[in-house]
Order: C-alpha cells, then sequence, then structure tokens
C-alpha cells in the first residue's frame, strides 16, 4: 500500500497540444507519433549546392547509425554518396586522422535532362522518394538504408513517364572530386582501392588504409541489380527495378569485399523482410518519445533533428563525426574528429531527454578508448598521477587527431611558441576537456541511475575527479582554479568560469555514482568538501547590468560563441531553484549576451535560457527563427559545423515542457500558458518517464513511469489543489501543497489529477 506524504512539486514541461493527436492515449487507437510525426516531412524542390563539401551538406540524409547515403545532382545525374562510421584512416598525428569516403553510386539517365526535381523524405518511416518528369519520360525512386536486418541501401527504380526509359546504375569509388589537397597544408595519403564486378549483376568496390597507419581499415560494398553492360537498364512504362548495396567493414568482418558481396546477393531475395525490419525499427524509434507543438516550424525542426540523429548514431565503437556519418570530401575542416571542448559532446544533449538512449550510446567509446593517454597526459603535464588530461581532438580507437608531429613542428610552429602544445598534445590552455566529456555522462546517469552504466565508466570519471582535486589550489578560504583556460589559447585564465561549472558536475556525479555502486567512501567526502568550498562564478558590471564574467582574473568577456552561460547549461549548475540573486545574474547574463544564432553555441544557450527563467514567449520566437535559419535537411544555414546544431531544438522543447532539474520534476516551467501543447516520455531525472497535455492554460493527462522506484518530488502543476496519485495496480494517494512527494515502485506508472 502506498504511504501518505504530503509535500509536493514537479517539473514536467507540456506543449498545448492544438493538435488532437497529440493526446496521451488516441480513443480509436491510432498511435499518436504515427499521426504527429507522419505529417512532417523533409522537401528539396532543387539539387543541393553544398556537396560534396568538407563541412555538413545541405543534401538528403539517410543512415542506420553505421552506414551513410547523401544525395546530390541533377534529375539526369543522381549521385548516392556512401560513407561509413567506421572507415577512418587512423594515425595519432596532426591532420593524419580523418573520417573517409567510401565511395558513390551513379544513376545516370540523360532523357531527365529537363526534368522537374522533387525528393520527399517521410521521416516516420524513413523512406526518400524522388520525382523527376518531363513530358514524356518520369523515373521516380524509393531508397532508404535498412534500420535493422541487413546493412543496405535499397533502391527502387520505377518508370512513371508514357515512353521507355534508360540509363545507367553504377557503384564507384571516390572521384577527385572527392578529396580536398592543398599543398602544403593539405596532404595527400597513399590508399589501396578495388572495384570490378562478379557474374553479371554485381559490383563492388574495396577501399582500404594499411600504409603507415597506426591502425589499419578496410570498406567494402557491392551493389546487386538486374543489370546490362556498364550497369545498363532501361525500364517501360509501369515497369520497375531494384538495387541493394551492401556494406561491411574490417571492424564487422574478417572479409569485408566477401561479406558484401554475399549480404548483396542474398538480400535481393528477401525484400520484404528488410521493408517490414526497416519501418518496424523507425516506428519505434518514434514511439518512445513524442512532441506535439502549436508551432509547426518548431515542430518540424523538433523532429528532423532527432531524425538525424537516429541515422547516424549506433555504431558503440564508432561515434558519428563532427558532421555526422555523411562524410562526402576528404578531409573534413577539423578532420572531422571528436572535438573535446564542446563538439563531441553537444549532438546528445537531446538524446537523454527523449528518451532515445541507444543513439547515445556510441558518445562513450573514444573517451573509455582514450583513457591511457589522457593518464599520461595528466602525468607528463601536470604532474598529477592517476588523473586524467585530455587534447582537444581524438578520434576512435584511441587515437590522438591532434597530436604534435614534424608536420606541426613545420608548418605551425607558432602554436607551440604560443603555448598550445604541452608535451606531444594540442591542449589550447585549456584544463577542461575531460571535464566537459563527463557532462553527457552525468546526463544520462541521473536520467536512468542505471548502475550498470555507471560502472563502466566510473574509472572515466574517478580520474577526471582525480585530476582536479589535485590541480585545484586552497587559498586559505576557497578551492580556486590557476593556470586555466576558459577559451581556446586564453592561457593562464584564472577561475574560468565553464570549468568552475564543470568541476562541480564531475565530483557531483563521482560522488553520486561511487555511492551507488558503493565504493571509494573516503574519497566522496574530499570530493563533496571541494564542492562546498569552490570559488563562487565571477561577476562584472556590463552594460548596466550584473553578469558573469569569462574568468576571474583573465578573459573579461568573448564577442561570440557562448562560454559564459555554459556553467548554467550544460554544467546543470543553476536552475529554476536556485538562488533568486544568483538567477538575476544569470538572466541578465543572457540577455547581455544575445546569441540566439551564434555558429557555436546555440545548443547550450537556448536550454540555459530556459533553466533560468527567461520569457517563453522570447525563446520560442528565436526558437522559430533559429529553425527557419536551416536547410531543408535541418543543419544550420550557413553554419560550418554539423550535428552539434541537432541537439538545440529538441533539448530546449523538452525542457519548457518538462524538467526533473535539481530533483524536482517540473511541468510547464517554461511554456506560454495560452499555447496548448502535449508530450509523452519525457526522460527526467530520477528515472522517471513524463507524459502530459496542457490545453486553455491548465495541465490535463498526467502520467509518469517509474523506472527505479525512487522518490518523487513532483511540483504541483494545478496550485494548491489537492491531486490523486492512483497506481496503474489500483492504489491511489492523496497529494497537496507546493513540492509534492510520493514513493514509487520501480516499473510503475502513477495517473494525477487534481481533486
Amino acid at each position: 500500500m502506498l504511504n501518505r506524504f504530503i509535500k509536493g512539486g514537479i517539473l514536467l514541461a507540456v506543449l498545448s497540444a492544438t493538435h488532437p493527436v497529440g493526446a496521451i492515449n488516441d480513443a480509436q487507437g491510432i498511435a499518436p507519433a504515427a499521426a504527429i510525426v507522419g505529417k512532417h516531412s523533409i522537401h528539396f524542390d532543387e539539387p543541393p549546392k553544398c556537396i560534396p563539401s568538407r563541412f555538413s551538406v545541405d543534401a538528403p540524409l539517410m543512415g542506420n547509425g553505421y552506414t551513410a547515403v547523401s544525395l546530390s545532382g541533377t534529375p539526369d545525374k543522381q549521385t548516392f554518396h556512401l560513407a561509413r562510421n567506421d572507415f577512418w584512416r587512423l594515425r595519432s598525428a596532426l591532420d593524419e586522422s580523418f573520417p573517409a569516403v567510401l565511395g558513390r553510386i551513379q544513376l545516370t539517365v540523360p532523357d531527365l535532362a529537363d526534368a522537374t526535381y522533387s525528393i520527399d523524405q517521410n521521416m516516420y518511416d524513413g523512406v526518400t522518394r524522388g520525382c523527376f518528369r518531363t513530358d514524356s519520360v518520369a523515373l521516380e525512386y524509393q531508397t532508404y538504408v535498412a534500420a535493422d536486418s541487413e546493412d543496405v541501401l535499397v533502391i527502387k527504380l520505377k518508370s512513371t513517364g508514357r515512353r521507355e526509359i534508360s540509363g545507367t546504375l553504377e557503384l564507384k569509388l571516390p572521384l577527385a572530386e572527392d578529396s580536398f589537397v592543398q599543398l602544403p597544408y593539405e596532404r595527400s595519403f597513399a590508399d589501396r582501392r578495388n572495384s570490378g564486378s562478379v557474374g553479371d549483376n554485381i559490383q563492388f568496390i574495396v577501399r582500404e588504409f594499411v600504409d603507415s597507419v597506426d591502425i589499419p581499415t578496410m570498406a567494402a560494398a557491392a551493389l546487386a541489380a538486374p543489370l546490362g553492360p556498364g550497369g545498363s537498364f532501361s525500364l517501360t512504362p509501369g515497369e520497375e527495378m531494384t538495387a541493394v548495396c551492401a556494406f561491411s567493414s574490417n571492424f564487422k568482418a574478417d572479409d569485408p569485399k566477401a561479406t558484401a558481396i554475399s549480404v548483396a546477393k542474398n538480400s535481393s531475395h528477401k525484400l520484404e523482410e528488410i521493408d517490414r525490419a526497416h519501418l518496424r525499427w523507425w516506428h519505434d524509434y518514434w514511439a518512445r518519445s513524442y512532441v506535439s507543438l502549436p508551432d509547426s516550424v518548431i515542430e518540424n525542426q523538433y523532429y528532423k533533428s532527432l531524425y538525424g540523429m537516429g541515422s547516424c548514431s549506433r555504431d558503440k565503437d564508432f561515434p558519428p563525426s563532427i558532421f555526422g556519418s555523411w562524410i562526402t570530401k576528404e578531409r573534413p575542416f577539423w578532420n572531422g574528429d571528436y572535438h573535446l571542448n564542446y563538439n563531441h559532446m553537444a549532438p546528445y544533449y537531446g538524446l537523454y531527454s527523449s528518451n532515445r538512449i541507444e543513439q547515445a550510446d556510441p558518445y562513450y567509446a573514444p573517451l573509455l578508448d582514450f583513457i591511457d593517454r589522457g593518464k599520461y597526459y595528466s602525468s607528463a603535464v601536470t604532474g598529477i598521477d592517476g588523473g586524467i588530461l585530455l587534447p582537444v581532438g581524438i578520434g576512435p580507437k584511441g587515437i590522438e587527431t591532434t597530436r604534435r608531429s614534424p608536420f606541426m613542428d613545420k608548418y605551425y610552429h607558432g602554436w607551440i611558441d604560443n603555448g598550445n602544445i604541452e608535451d606531444e598534445g594540442m591542449f589550447w590552455g585549456q584544463r577542461s576537456n575531460a571535464a566537459y566529456a563527463v557532462v553527457p555522462i552525468s546526463m544520462l546517469y541521473y536520467l536512468t541511475l542505471d548502475t550498470a552504466f555507471a560502472a563502466r565508466v566510473y574509472p572515466f570519471v574517478k580520474m577526471t575527479a582525480r585530476f582536479w582535486e589535485n590541480y585545484l589550489s586552497w587559498d586559505g578560504n576557497r578551492y580556486v582554479i590557476c593556470n586555466d583556460a576558459v577559451h581556446e589559447g586564453t592561457i593562464g585564465d584564472f577561475n574560468p568560469i565553464l570549468s568552475l561549472g564543470l568541476v562541480r558536475t564531475v565530483l557531483q556525479t563521482a560522488c553520486d555514482m561511487s555511492a551507488a555502486l558503493g565504493i571509494d567512501a573516503d574519497s566522496r567526502f574530499n570530493w563533496k568538501k571541494i564542492v562546498n568550498t569552490l570559488a563562487e562564478y565571477p561577476t562584472q558590471i556590463r552594460n548596466g547590468r550584473k553578469v558573469f564574467r569569462y574568468s576571474e582574473k583573465g578573459t573579461e568577456w568573448w564577442g561570440d560563441n557562448t562560454l559564459g552561460i555554459q556553467h548554467i547549461y550544460p554544467a546543470g549548475q543553476i536552475g529554476h531553484a536556485s538562488d533568486p540573486h544568483l538567477l538575476t545574474v544569470a538572466r541578465n547574463t543572457v540577455e547581455v549576451m544575445n546569441r540566439w544564432q551564434d555558429a557555436n553555441g546555440t545548443n547550450s544557450f537556448f536550454p540555459a535560457a530556459v533553466r533560468v527563467g527567461i520569457s517563453p514567449d522570447t525563446i520560442l520566437t528565436h526558437l522559430h527563427d533559429y529553425c527557419l535559419h536551416t536547410y531543408p535537411n535541418g543543419f544550420q544555414r550557413g553554419n560550418p559545423h554539423g550535428i552539434e546544431n541537432l541537439s538545440t531544438v529538441p533539448n530546449t522543447i523538452n525542457e519548457m515542457l518538462c524538467s526533473g532539474h535539481q530533483s524536482v520534476v517540473r511541468l510547464f516551467p517554461c511554456w506560454p500558458k495560452q499555447l496548448d501543447a502535449s508530450f509523452s516520455n519525457i526522460r527526467v531525472e530520477g528515472a522517471f518517464l513524463v507524459s502530459a497535455t496542457m490545453s486553455d492554460g491548465e495541465v490535463g493527462q498526467l502520467k509518469i513511469k517509474s523506472e527505479r522506484g525512487r522518490l518523487l518530488r513532483l511540483r504541483n502543476p494545478w496550485g494548491d489543489r489537492r491531486v490523486l496519485a492512483t497506481s496503474e495496480s489500483g492504489e491511489s494517494l492523496e497529494l497537496n501543497g507546493d513540492i509534492m512527494e510520493m514513493p514509487t515502485s520501480a516499473g510503475m506508472s502513477y495517473s494525477f489529477v487534481p481533486f
């Protein structure tokens, strides 16, 4: 029987659903996710222009988290650009490691030279449809990268015009336009290539890096289709043809070429099974959590962002790079690496609250693989044994993409002279990279309370905490940070505000993980002491208002970027329940910075604005404008970065609708009461999944599932009214007050109604 507790409080955000389909339960049994997500698509009415590119592309995107495909070209020359998360050149040296292009499929139909262009992507099904038409000939295709079952690209062609259409379908190795070499600063590296055919209907390509690398890599693709010589085909009106391209690598098979050929050949005979598995995966993906919003522009970008992450992040050993999986030109900017002063972390922020944990799993592997090198740098650079100090750039499998080399000494010796290189590592004076790396680890732990996950990552968290408890100095009254850098190259900053926030996150996470695992009690005592006596955040007067200072001594302000608010978010050190004076300074800082379209930091700036209580109307106005400033595929227009911005809209909206920050679940903590909205299964701290609706300014349905059986602290969404909580088993509990507390049982769902 539930015990009776009378207290109160919940952070749960809900959008007022103007769409009836947004209700938690549909009376007709139609899945709400299908109705909500299904009405959104991604449309292209002209060929993309920024592809191939060394940064994010403006093209239609497909993928399954292992293989990625992007589309370019005019109707008569459609190109399917092929890449894989696990196909890199791997060597620990500056500019010698990067994700590589695998190849391309070229669909050439000369009769379509003057055809109309239309490509639509159905996000709910994960299927892309192209239509190219003239007065007499037309070609339609349906294509997708299989989300489950086999690692294949399926292309279904159909002639829909009045006369026969002819063309070629060819699998090719990368062309000259797929690479970039600007000597002496850009270098080409030898690879091995092989291509050919097996029988009449299977083409293959193989590409590998085996010379002067630390880890050999190989990737292969095989295309099976009923083609004639040179990949030729002809289709009469109404006739269809299906091609299947299979993929593999040396990390997935002993013989990638043979595997790809075998899968391509066999997959062509079980397309119905592949189709069903693909649709099932995407339907299940959207059912994990969804929102219904009154602003269709924001809602569309919300789902585009989750579609992008669902398409590029699943390989647990090889996360997507800074531009996602869609590598179309070598070498990508920043070597397409995992940049550790925010870029590698930011794409994952929105996945946790959106209850898509599988897509966040790949984040951790490169960090855990780099532990030994991080320990080396901690000792060699700072003299701290048993800690972790990370450089700015790493790759998969322990690779260090920014390591000092003879090439650096010759062409970038200024970095060394200015102190940005220490030992062999590129640090830019920043000590915070490992602490920043803990942030998504901390997010996942508090939102799931998964002790198996905690045991896996705790060594990294502990060694990061160990570094900071030794790196900090005691000035007689407080712990302080000396010789750090808030921004790249601002060497010598004293008490940089970002590090002050991140260190608190690291030490608190280490405390809670160690307690849950029942280890390191002695260390826990010292970590808590440091958290309680660490220097406060520095402030200054700017534009007549008290705002945060970027460091206590050293860097005062910065003209772009959002480092001045990242102790708020993603470090999570200020929120709705923080000291009112601190919240005032935080709001002042957000308003003075006014960086709603910053090229780097919108993924932090918007959720920080939510956490400190900026007007929800202001946030939604800027978020709407942000969503209009995108390519059709959802990438920010003119922004050289990539998937880091796919977290901005989902994360901001989830925070506005529902929050569990600071151990209280709050519904609609930052949402205009005049706007109807609804959401299902937003994940919040304490391992709770929350679903709710808002209509006419009132919270309607509210349901909370407790995964771990923790105490629920819920802010009463009905003000001073009493609330009846009823479990699935039929037990009821009366609650009242502002912050209501009630015990929960693991796996149990509870509904709440006012009375």
